[in-house]
């Protein structure tokens, strides 16, 4: 789909307001059955990059008159002020002195820079690759822009007889896009030919992960839909940008998560009821490890050959891979503890215990007393005490009893607030909607290639 770049190089045309409409609502028609048409290769996973913030429902006028007003208004801005630039790529082992000399300036234009107003100081943190770009007039330097990424640069002018510097910040345009998948044989394969990125790809898993073990319970058939964000600048992707609403279905069971942020609260991910897709814990202490011993209190040791109690779930995993603590809490023991080897104890209010042994070693900061947030890295898988192997031993206990870590209830985190219930459940109302409707276009768009 074609892009409206807010960065043209020439002025754009005038045209009568209605001739606009008209060419607009003819390329929205033309947009909408070029994105719906299948690639070779996808007959499971489809990709829709949409304009941001238009609903599917919106008739086609608004959606025109939307597009007009949008080139209208972005008609390119003058320029304050035009260098001639000189461009200098940072080196390894370069100082702003060596750069300085190779355009043919000297130390005490970069005492002058450096005593100038402003972040001038970002100019001691230059790293290889970045660019410098000089504008001199006369021998004598006017201006220079330190370029530090494709959004952020540092310009510094020079106002009578000193510099002064301002930070410039390009900013990004955001644009929405729909993508869904079923899965043939992982989460990660569906969805890259589905268009998204690793990085999407493990939000989209941490989002559902309180109620779904990408490892243990993903089968053959199980299907998601996602309406996200990307990033753009100049007509090109930078970044991925949020997750807005995405719904994921498992062996049956569909989960269904909203985006809501508030001033007080910031961002997180709701059901449509409004209830939290966070809960107190999560599943697995391990990211995508695999589980390679169950819960079973009738099991046979396999260093010990007798038959011991196996009070909680071993996930296998490489020497060194980050265990994370599922539930925020306090350190109650941290050390060598028997057959565990190096565990640490946690413990989540009056009713809740979670425990995790034959750590490698334990991260900073992790000793007794300490407060921990769900997430955090606590250790680092090892096979310390009693085991074969390095593996994480993980038990679960609720008012003192062990209990299944993987199937045992866990508790949701706190629901939306009630002052922003309504507001919430407008807009997930119309995510909801949303996500129908696309599934629904990639459905009949399916069904029509068939008779063809």
């Amino acid at each position: 789909m074609t892009k409206h770049s807010i960065h043209e190089q020439k002025a754009k045309p005038s045209y009568p307001r209605i001739h606009l409409m008209a060419a607009a609502a003819c390329s929205a028609v033309m947009i909408l059955a070029l994105t719906l048409l299948p690639s070779p290769d996808a007959t499971a996973t489809k990709t829709v990059r949409l304009k941001t913030n238009i609903a599917p429902q919106e008739p086609l006028v608004e959606l025109a008159e939307e597009l007009v007003e949008e080139q209208l208004a972005e008609a390119p801005a003058e320029p304050i002020a035009t260098y001639q630039w000189q461009d200098e790529k940072v080196r390894n082992g370069d100082t702003l002195s060596h750069i300085f000399k190779r355009v043919g300036l000297n130390s005490k234009d970069v005492y002058d820079v450096m005593s100038g107003d402003g972040d001038v100081a970002l100019l001691k943190k230059i790293h290889p690759g970045q660019t410098m770009r000089f504008a001199i007039e006369e021998q004598q330097l006017v201006a220079l822009e330190y370029v530090m990424s494709r959004t952020d640069s540092l310009l510094i002018e020079r106002e009578g007889d000193h510099y002064s510097a301002d930070m410039q910040i390009k900013e990004l345009v955001p644009y929405t896009s729909y993508a869904e998948g079923t899965i043939d044989s992982s989460l990660f394969l569906a969805a890259q030919k589905a268009g998204l990125s690793e990085g999407m790809t493990m939000e989209l898993a941490n989002i559902f992960g309180w109620d779904v073990d990408f490892v243990l319970d993903i089968r053959q058939g199980d299907s998601f839909r996602v309406i996200y964000q990307e990033m753009h600048l100049d007509g090109e992707k930078v970044k991925d940008g949020e997750i807005l609403a995405a719904q994921f279905t498992n062996q049956g069971e569909t989960f269904t998560a909203i985006r809501y942020e508030s001033a007080d609260r910031g961002a997180s991910y709701f059901t449509p009821e409004g209830d939290s897709m966070r809960k107190a814990f999560l599943r697995s202490p391990i990211s995508f490890a695999r589980i390679s011993s169950h819960f079973n209190l009738s099991r046979k040791h396999p260093v010990l050959h007798t038959i011991r109690a196996h009070k909680g779930t071993d996930y296998a995993a490489s020497r060194g891979t980050p265990i994370k603590a599922t539930g925020d809490g306090k350190v109650i023991f941290a050390g060598v503890k028997g057959g565990y080897g190096k565990v640490v104890i946690l413990q989540h209010g009056q009713k809740y215990r979670t425990l995790y042994a034959h750590m490698n070693n334990y991260a900073k900061g992790v000793r007794s007393g300490a407060r921990v947030r769900q997430g955090q890295t606590i250790g680092y898988v090892g096979s310390t005490g009693l085991a074969t192997g390095p593996h994480l031993h993980y038990e679960f206990y609720v008012n003192g009893a062990v209990r299944n870590p993987v199937t045992v209830k866990l508790p949701h985190a706190e629901p939306i607030p009630k002052q922003d219930k309504d507001a919430f459940l407008a807009i997930a109302q119309q995510m909801v909607g949303q996500l129908s409707t696309y599934a629904a276009a990639m459905e009949s768009e399916k069904v029509a290639n068939l008779g063809q």
